[in-house]
């Protein structure tokens, strides 16, 4: 029996992929509360941070790393390694967002190449980390995460941060087609947000992308799981006699570009949405 709530989501995803709402959540989440600033510390500076950081991430390794052990989370190859290897400093990698196993999958790409003392930061909606319960609720909340807000000041310190981050060489992972559309195979067109953040701090963008087959096992909502490959596509850097919006637009277009030529190669098949 298939899950009644994933075939809703499936009917929503097929009905927002006509009407061209790439952005527009599908999953039941919880309401949104306005994230103040005195609610998040950006760049991890209090001790309680340090160590409800610490701690989250040690559970999200273990939580992650068993569902790869049972076979309910399959990374089946990593590919271009070597584009995500030529950016020695700060950089935005984006990445298609369809599952809340993908960033993960991407860190556990990469881990082994991070320099020692730095992660992978995420950004993530704002009522994810302020009103998101439980198991996962805890880790959006403290797993090196970069919550957008729809406070003026709030982002204003998250900007602030996004900039400090990258000048200092970490990577941010940003999602930017937006919302996560569950199992959803092709690229969606991008917001202008990361682009905007590369532009300002002069770093590059690593574009990523998951792609999927089915496997013969099914989930507990009674759909193949799926096998991910993850592919790394060569960094697109911002251009020196562009302005800042030229160089966003530039960036985005040839991150979308580099994803469409990748799913038509992979998938064998033309990029048409709308198709049952």
């Amino acid at each position: 029996m298939q899950s009644e709530y994933r075939l809703k989501v499936l009917e929503k995803i097929k009905e927002y992929e006509n009407k061209e709402l790439w952005d527009k959540d599908v999953e039941d989440d919880p309401e949104t509360i306005v994230l103040m600033p005195d609610k998040v510390d950006y760049l991890g500076e209090k001790l309680s941070s340090k160590i409800m950081t610490f701690i989250a991430n040690r559970l999200a390794v273990y939580f992650y790393e068993k569902k790869i052990r049972t076979g309910e989370f399959i990374i089946k190859e990593i590919n271009g390694l070597e584009n995500y290897r030529k950016v020695n400093g700060g950089a935005i990698i984006t990445c298609n967002h369809f599952s809340v196993y993908d960033n993960y999958a991407i860190y556990r790409a990469i881990r082994k190449d991070l320099p020692k003392g730095h992660q992978l930061y995420k950004v993530i909606r704002e009522g994810n980390y302020t009103n998101f319960k439980g198991f996962f609720g805890f880790l959006f909340k403290h797993c090196n995460v970069l919550p957008l807000s729809s406070n003026t000041q709030t982002m204003k310190n998250f900007l602030s941060a996004v900039d400090t981050l990258l000048t200092r060489g970490e990577k941010i992972l940003i999602y930017p087609e937006q919302a996560m559309w569950w199992n959803y195979r092709k690229p969606r067109p991008f917001k202008s947000g990361a682009f905007r953040f590369a532009t300002k701090s002069k770093v590059p963008v690593i574009p990523a992308f998951i792609t999927m087959e089915d496997t013969d096992k099914l989930d507990g909502d009674g759909f193949k799981i799926q096998a991910y490959t993850i592919w790394f596509l060569p960094p697109i850097y911002p251009k020196d006699d562009l302005s800042d919006k030229q160089n966003a637009e530039y960036l985005k277009e040839e991150n979308y570009k580099a994803l469409v030529n990748l799913y038509e190669k992979v998938y064998d098949k033309p990029l048409v949405y709308g198709e049952e």
